[in-house]
């Protein structure tokens, strides 16, 4: 009976239950093979290291006898033949027991003056004082690192018994899919087809667990192909791994295939993302169906794959480290949450999160896309995995995030307010001053609010009062008295449009366009400056928002909106040239509008906002910014 949607406790108690204690498969290969293996048996050594009395310091090797009450003042007088000068690492003669340092010394006359007495076996290393022979100098498990080869080298060990690492393979599958090498240039795909990249992510994956992965030739959605592929993968490797076709679509063949040629353990685990995971046995070689998505891939590797890596080099699993291990986790923390976060109900949750520090506290908060976003999952800091008994979680909430990457707390400013690509470009001019800025694009509105929070370093606004017709103040002024120590600094003027289809097919010219029954708009964000800009424009107007389509669709960013509308799922939408320029698509000025940076004058010291106001002066960002299109310096 194949099981069903298994927790993931359940998951690694499985794999224990079925390949733990096996009989590990050891290799002997030559020393300079063996970094970055594991040593299959305890290593004792041949020798004693030092195997010879040896200086620990440049002097003279003497009887310590001989210095006996020698002091600054009254110096023992050694005559020739009752000392002998010694390098550090030199061999001591057995005459002598100890070694007086040249600091410690002088010459006359042919004779040695020693201001110091010493006891025996000074400055002396014994035989063995490193290394007995007969010591255990590595245990079983160990990495053979940099020095483990050295401390081998040294002591005369020239072949090494390591675990086997167990080969695998890839297998990708997919009708939709391009296979690597087929097509140079995306932009060429047709409709429906899409570059098959889970496979460098892996290959990245398996090269940091110093484990070979070989990337099998591509299978079309066919169940007898699959069936063959997984036939011959068997006869040549340890574990296989496929590609997609792990859900139950209509294309879907890998746990079909696994049951007519072996044995299915089970079919979907209780995780977001990584949920369709299938683990089968063919041959007594297992067979992991990984979903499609890049981020499904991803968990499903450090969550099923790692740990039977695991179980099939070393027999056993530590289940306190091995995620930490498949990561490759730099640092694991509790942090507060920026934002709430509602998780499904028991299902354990894979999110991608940014991290930053506020004063002394440090705070994260989950990336936005689905399993399927790359974007979303390179920018990542570190992950979370909520368990399954997580539901709600509240702003503030503590939460442990593995940070799979070095954030510099201390550098890094957090710009929350209006979204704009030409900020997003300061990013880069931002590192090169040894200083870090993340950007959370939440509205102008949403930027100001969370400056009264304390939850920013800055902040950008361009919010339109409609009654005075002036940019900002009076939204500045309604976070009194937090704002009274807020400082504000025109970056730029940049023009608002509507955007619309290359040739503008619809014919939009006025704001009366948008009541049109053949327009549909893209929105953005209530509290965005650009929603509140075409707020004012149907008011004065005197335009019911109810005759507007596709007013209530929303999106976070200019160039989210532009998409919209470059791909036909909306006629127009309002935001900058910029966004227009950036995807060929027409552009319609209205307005001119002054973008300014706020920031609380107790930031100003911050590294990361002193970089950014250095940044925004360089000639290189402004010229850039300039080929842009659609803004004006001050």
């Amino acid at each position: 009976m194949v099981k069903e949607h298994l927790p993931l406790e359940e998951v690694w108690q499985l794999l224990q239950t079925r390949w733990a204690g096996r009989q590990l498969s050891v290799d002997h290969i030559s020393l300079q093979q063996a970094h970055g293996a594991l040593l299959a048996e305890d290593i004792v050594s041949p020798i004693n290291v030092p195997h010879y009395p040896a200086s620990a310091v440049d002097g003279y090797a003497v009887s310590s006898s001989s210095t006996s009450m020698a002091t600054a003042a009254t110096p023992a007088i050694l005559d020739e033949g009752q000392y002998q000068w010694v390098n550090t690492g030199s061999f001591v003669p057995p005459n002598f027991d100890s070694v007086a340092m040249v600091e410690d010394t002088s010459i006359k006359e042919g004779k040695l003056y020693l201001y110091v007495s010493l006891s025996p076996g000074a400055n002396l290393r014994p035989v063995g004082e490193d290394i007995v022979k007969g010591q255990i100098v590595a245990h079983f498990g160990d990495l053979v690192d940099s020095n483990l080869m050295a401390l081998f080298y040294a002591i005369g060990i020239h072949k090494l018994p390591v675990l086997s690492k167990p080969k695998a393979v890839f297998i990708p599958t997919g009708d939709e899919i391009v296979p690597r090498g087929c097509m140079d240039d995306p932009s060429c795909l047709p409709p429906g087809k899409v570059m098959e990249s889970n496979s460098v992510m892996l290959e990245c994956m398996f090269g940091k667990w110093n484990i070979p992965l070989s990337i099998g030739p591509h299978v079309k959605d066919d169940l007898t192909s699959l069936r063959e592929a997984l036939l011959n993968a068997t006869e040549e490797y340890d574990l296989i791994l496929v590609g997609a076709g792990s859900a139950k679509g209509k294309r879907d063949f890998t746990a079909e295939a696994i049951e007519r040629e072996g044995e299915l353990l089970f079919h979907w685990v209780l995780m977001k993302p990584g949920r369709p995971a299938l683990l089968g046995v063919i041959k007594d070689r297992p067979v992991v169906g990984m979903p499609g998505f890049p981020m499904s891939t991803m968990v499903v590797a450090w969550s099923v794959v790692y740990p039977l890596i695991e179980l099939l080099m070393k027999g056993s699993l530590n289940e306190e480290k091995f995620l930490d291990d498949a990561m490759g986790t730099k640092e694991k923390l509790k942090a507060f949450l920026l934002m709430s976060h509602t998780s499904p109900q028991g299902i354990s949750e894979w999110l991608r999160a940014k991290a930053v520090q506020l004063g002394s506290k440090k705070y994260i908060w989950p990336l936005s896309g689905g399993s399927s976003s790359m974007r979303a999952t390179a920018e990542a800091d570190g992950f979370i995995l909520l368990s399954s008994k997580t539901y709600e979680c509240p702003k503030g909430k503590e939460l442990e995030v593995r940070l799979i990457r070095d954030v510099p707390w201390e550098k890094r400013a957090l710009f929350q307010g209006s979204d704009d690509p030409a900020v997003a470009k300061s990013v880069s001019y931002v590192r090169r001053r040894g200083a870090d800025l993340v950007i959370r694009p939440v509205g102008s509105l949403g930027g100001l609010a969370a400056l009264a929070r304390g939850e920013a370093h800055l902040s950008a606004a361009h919010l339109l009062d409609p009654d005075t017709g002036s940019y900002n103040d009076s939204y500045i002024a309604s976070f009194k008295p937090m704002s009274d120590s807020w400082k504000r600094f025109l970056l730029f003027y940049r023009q608002q449009g509507f955007i619309v289809k290359k040739g503008n097919p619809k014919g939009i010219k006025s704001i009366e366009d948008l009541t049109r029954s053949d327009v549909r708009i893209v929105n953005r964000q209530p509290g965005a400056g650009t929603r509140v800009l075409l707020d004012s424009m149907l008011k004065n107007h005197g335009i019911d928002v109810n005759l507007i389509k596709g007013y209530d669709d929303q999106t976070v960013t200019h160039l989210d909106a532009s998409c919209r509308v470059a791909w036909g799922l909306a006629d127009v939408a309002l935001g900058i040239k910029s966004a227009a320029d950036a995807l060929d698509l027409d552009f319609i000025p209205i307005t001119e509008e002054p973008y300014e940076l706020v920031i609380p004058e107790d930031h100003f010291c911050h590294p990361g906002v002193t970089a950014l106001l250095d940044a925004i002066s360089d000639k290189e960002f402004r010229e850039e910014v300039d080929r842009m299109g659609g803004y004006r310096w001050p």
